[in-house]
Parts: structure tokens; sequence; C-alpha cells
């Protein structure tokens, strides 16, 4: 088959564009089509195969100001040409799912959120001034309407997302994890040296509540990620709080092995951080909100009934009235009262519910389904032959 693989932007290597390698390593003769390519910011396989870039990344620094042209998203993507390509794969969290696709060719929209700017974040987003933008907000919407009746099929990579999905697009979707690849990452099975907040310093991260609930516990505390927030929080953090900035993949997977527990207080569309901790078989203590609560087999401790520890893989934060830190402090404290009881061997168990063997697994039915060829590859366990010993 002739593959067209659409991508909102591809300017760093974070979850998104790991999806993308993936779908590039099942389709490894497909052309990418991005609004965005600043080549070297993820992997060569993803480089080699960006066919069309839109006028969007011709303009000097794009990359710096790329979210303040939201208005003329429509009319990058309506620029690609996809004539002859027997599937389309758009992997979405913008624009990309918007493309315009030839009469009958199959559109598989591998939708990573509905777009946040115009529906249930705008405010957030652009703050009072999304008052002035009303009526753009609303056109971008209606376009983002139309579009979604482009797709043959919605593929949702959470239960979290698909509710998202059915509420702005009216549309039901099928749900396949993304693939999380832990195999640079060693197990450990001993108890950790301090607590770890990894990803992004922005404020949606609520990296706040966790240096203020870690400044009243006294706990050690790990910080690795960088972003805007940087500075402002190591004005906060006290001494008890070490702040690493990014980190190279090895780097992290000695500080996942490391580490007490993840600390993950955010409300994520998936989250790969939790899953790649939980493979180094370390615990996870995060929000009782989002995708989390599909990925991650938390004890509810405010619940007499919930599951035990050592039937678990780390803690849930409540949502409560008295606010996130107060919160996440009575989950860190029930973890540290409980912390012998959390078992290595459930969180990798757990990790690897999220392999690539799996996701291509699924990847197949859903082709199946759809009356698509198959994909073949020496790593699908389904269609590989057999070696031969000896």
């Amino acid at each position: 088959m002739k593959v067209a693989l659409i991508h909102d932007w591809i300017i760093g290597m974070r979850g998104g564009e790991r999806c993308l390698l993936n779908f590039v390593e099942m389709y490894p003769n497909a052309d990418i089509f991005t609004l965005i390519h600043k080549p070297g910011t993820t992997d060569p396989k993803i480089d080699s195969r960006v066919r069309k870039v839109s006028f969007l990344g011709k303009l000097p620094g794009i990359t710096k100001f790329y979210r303040y042209l939201l208005p003329l998203f429509p009319l990058a993507i309506r620029g690609f040409n996809l004539k002859g390509y027997d599937l389309v794969i758009s992997l979405s969290h913008a624009a990309a799912k918007n493309v315009t696709v030839p009469k009958g060719t199959p559109h598989i929209c591998f939708c990573f959120t509905p777009m946040r700017y115009i529906w249930d974040q705008a405010g957030e987003y652009f703050g009072k001034g999304a008052d002035y933008l009303w009526p753009l907000i609303n056109y971008l919407r209606r376009w983002d309407i139309r579009g979604s009746r482009s797709v043959s099929m919605f593929v949702a990579i959470s239960n979290f997302i698909a509710a998202r999905i059915r509420c702005f697009y009216g549309v039901n979707s099928e749900v396949i994890y993304p693939a999380v690849d832990t195999s640079w990452i060693e197990p450990s099975t001993s108890q950790g040296n301090a607590f770890l907040y990894a990803g992004a310093l922005v404020p949606y991260k609520k990296v706040d509540v966790v240096i203020e609930a870690f400044n009243n516990l006294g706990e050690e505390l790990w910080i690795v990620g960088g972003g805007p927030e940087e500075n402002r929080l190591q004005e906060m953090a006290g001494p008890n709080i070490k702040f690493f900035g990014r980190l190279s993949d090895a780097e992290l997977a000695e500080c996942y092995r490391n580490c007490r527990a993840l600390i993950f207080p955010g409300t994520e569309d998936f989250g790969l951080i939790p899953i790649e901790c939980m493979a180094a078989g370390r615990p996870v203590i995060g929000a009782h909100a989002g995708a989390l609560r599909e990925t991650h087999k938390g004890v509810r401790h405010w619940i007499r009934s919930a599951i035990k520890p050592q039937e678990s893989t780390g803690v849930f934060i409540k949502k409560s009235p008295e606010g996130d830190v107060s919160s996440l402090t009575e989950a860190v404290r029930y973890f540290l009262e409980n912390e012998s009881q959390f078992e290595a061997a459930l969180c990798i168990e757990q990790a690897q519910k999220f392999s690539p063997e799996n996701f291509k697994r699924s990847w197949n039915q859903l082709l199946q389904k759809m009356g698509l060829p198959r994909v073949e590859s020496a790593q699908d366990p389904d269609s590989a032959p057999r070696a031969s010993v000896g």
C-alpha cells in the first residue's frame, strides 16, 4: 500500500513524535506531510520520510511563534495533495485530521486529542484575549467539525480521549493505546533514593503543587525536565529538592531505576512517563484523573474497599476541595506508610501491556475490521515466520 502519514508539526521528540516513529517503523515507505518540520530534532527515520511541508514551515523562526498562526492552519493543511495514496493516517492533536482526502481513500485518524486551543481550554491558552477571539474560535470549531467528517475511522489513544471525540465531534472511536518502547529501561527491584518528577516544567503539569507539597514533607525530590517555569520553580524549592534539567534517555532511565516513586499530578491524555517508570519497577503516585485511571492500578486510599498496595502499581491522588497540595501530601504519606508492600514485578507487568507488539496486534485487528491489509513485520508475533534453530 502507498501510505501517507499526516502529522501536525515535527519540531521535537515528544510523545506524539514517538507515536509517529512507531508508524514509520510499521510503514517504512510511507510519506510524511506536516505543517512545520525542523530537521534534526526528532529521529533520522522520521526526517528521511518527510515529503511535504506547508508554507508555514518556510517562515523564518516559525518554531518560536507557530501557535500564534492558528488562523492559518486551515489554509496550510489544505495545501497537501494526497492523490494516489491507498491509505491516509493522520496523527492529530490540532489540524492534521482536517487534511483533504481524495474520495474513496480510507482515512484513519490516530487522535491524541481534539484541538484544545479551540474547544475546552481556549481560555487557558488565550487568557483574557479569548473574549475578543470568540468569532475566530467559533469559525475554527465549525472547520474542525467539518474536518472530522472526512475521517473514516477515529482511533483514540485512551478512553478519556474517546469521550472527548464523542463530545466534540459526535462520533464513536476505537481505543488503541500508543506503543511505549521500554527496551532502554533496565528494571530495578531495590528501594529507591528519592521521589521523582519527570516532564515539562509548564503550568498545567502542576509542578508547583509538587514542590509545595515536598517543601512541607521534607522528603528528597528530584525534578527532571525543562521549560518556561524552571526559574520560578527553583525559587520556590527548598533544599530537599534537586533540579537535573533535561537528561538523555540513559540518564532518565537511571533516575527511574533509583527513584522511590514517580510523582505525576497532572491530567494527561495518555502519559508515557508513568509507563516508563513502571517499566523500571518503580511505583507511581498520580492524579485520579485522565487516562492515568486506565494505565495505572493505583490504590484509592480514601476508599476502604480499594485494592491493597501489594496488588497495585502505586497510589492515586484524590480530587478534593481542600486543594491539590493537601491531596498530594496525603497520597505521599500513605505511600511512605506502605512503601515496602509495593512490588516491582506488578509495575513491570503493567508497563508491558503497552508494548509495541501489543500495539501492532491491536492495529492489525483494526485494519482487518476495515478490510485493509495487515502490517507485516518480523516484529509482529502474529505474522512473522518462525526462525529455524541450529
